[in-house]
């Protein structure tokens, strides 16, 4: 998902969050969601930091 995705889900988040007054609720999931991305992106990095280790493995041999 792109970066505008996210933003317009926490948009469409926000808004139902005041309209039925859970701002808490809200700034709870806005937490959650920064912290899976952040999960997500190092899961990228190491995927991306081995296949470039294997690659590099198999050509030394």
């Amino acid at each position: 998902m792109n970066n505008w995705a996210y933003v317009l889900y926490a948009v469409i988040l926000a808004i139902v969050s005041i309209i039925t007054k859970e701002i808490v609720t809200f700034i709870m999931l806005g937490f959650i969601l920064i912290s899976l991305q952040n999960i997500h992106k190092t899961l990228k990095d190491i995927v991306k930091a081995k296949q470039e280790n294997e690659i590099f493995i198999e050509e030394g041999e």
